[in-house]
């Protein structure tokens, strides 16, 4: 009996695209090719080195009680990095809440990240670039406002202009989890609509919060874009050059006027959803030793190591780095300043209304009463 459409059929594009094996050999795809050089590879070594120093010291911090939370994003970073490298200006950026590779890449400062989540400064950070937007922390909403940010590309006419350079895309991260909510579909429904220079670049780190994909769709979650009329791609996650290579053809195609792209990139979630998580309680130790071997920085630096390309004293060097990164980090984030309630009225309005500034001036002398009864 033929299997009826629409159920688990394996199909073709249900293998992710591959470019860099796990033990380090480079392999051919017939569709995507990465075009760098050693050099740029070596870049984006360091660049992942350095978020996973970003995430652990993050999560140490959260141990010792100087964070309230932390997402991590251990095993996610040849996602981040691969796709960050692949954006340029005038592209726009929407991340969720675990995007801290792709924040690196684009120039925020760690430690202003680490000042959300020290709860001593709203999410908007000093040095976000333009490009940009701030993290989004309820699951899925990012996607409806990365859709409008591209259908306001078009009506800029920032797309499919012969002028190459001056076309813009927007790419939207989210989980896995996302995929079930309807704000995710709906983004679906109206970049189709609008066939708006949209990438949705979603991270499937296999479980939302504790619950594996497998229990939110039967089938895999790239193939959703067929029945909203857009292409949908599987890559290795863990594959830095593959996920590069794949977000350039999706961001150039968007760019051109060719309309969304799904990006699945099939990766794995070293570590916990949050340090409120426990994934021992769902997860088991041969299914972590499983990914484990698969390490997106491991067959980076396995690759680089076999052509020559870097050598212990170059690891030895980003090794310094990383740690003169984390000092920086720890001495940064004990030195963020604390929130004056008085300052909160300025965080509403871009242009503070009469009504809250007359608010504000009778806190302040209500708080200046107090001071002068110590007195």
């Amino acid at each position: 009996m033929t299997e009826p459409a629409g159920t688990t059929a394996t199909d073709p594009g249900d293998v992710p695209v591959q470019l860099l094996a796990p033990d380090g050999r480079r392999v051919d795809h017939p569709d995507f090719a990465f075009t760098g050089t050693d050099a740029e590879i070596a870049a984006h070594l360091r660049d992942m080195v350095l978020t996973r120093r970003i995430d652990t010291e993050a999560t140490a911090l959260q141990r010792k009680g100087e964070l309230g939370l932390w997402p991590p994003l251990l095993g996610q970073e040849a996602a981040q990095i691969g796709s960050a490298r692949a954006t340029r200006d005038p592209d726009l950026v929407v991340p969720s809440y675990r995007e801290h590779g792709v924040a690196w890449c684009l120039g925020v400062d760690p430690i202003d990240l680490l000042g959300t989540f020290r709860g001593t400064d709203m999410v908007d950070w000093p040095s976000r670039p333009d490009g940009f937007h701030l993290y989004s922390f309820v699951i899925g909403t990012q996607t409806l406002h990365g859709v409008g940010m591209a259908m306001a590309l078009q009506r800029e006419h920032r797309v499919g202009n012969d002028d190459a350079a001056a076309n813009g895309a927007v790419v939207v991260y989210f989980g896995d989890g996302a995929t079930s909510q309807g704000d995710v579909n709906e983004a679906f429904v109206f970049a189709a609509s609008a066939n708006a220079p949209v990438v949705f670049f979603c991270q499937n780190n296999q479980y939302a919060i504790s619950e594996p994909t497998s229990l939110q769709s039967r089938i895999p979650l790239y193939r959703r874009a067929a029945g909203f009329g857009f292409p949908g791609v599987r890559v290795d996650g863990n594959d830095v050059l593959a996920v590069q290579a794949v977000t350039t053809w999706a961001l150039e195609r968007a760019r051109r006027g060719g309309g969304p792209v799904l990006v699945e990139a099939f990766t794995y979630r070293m570590g916990a959803h949050t340090t409120s998580d426990d994934p021992s309680k769902y997860r088991t130790r041969d299914e972590e030793g499983e990914w484990g071997a698969r390490d997106p920085i491991a067959r980076v630096k396995a690759y680089l190591l076999s052509v020559g390309a870097i050598d212990q004293a170059w690891l030895d060097d980003l090794a310094a780095e990383s740690e003169a990164l984390a000092e920086r980090l720890r001495a940064g984030c004990l030195a963020l300043p604390e929130p004056l309630l008085a300052d909160q009225w300025s965080n509403v309005y871009a242009t503070t209304p009469d009504r809250l500034v007359r608010q504000r001036e009778e806190y302040l002398a209500y708080e200046a009463s107090f001071a002068e009864e110590a007195r």
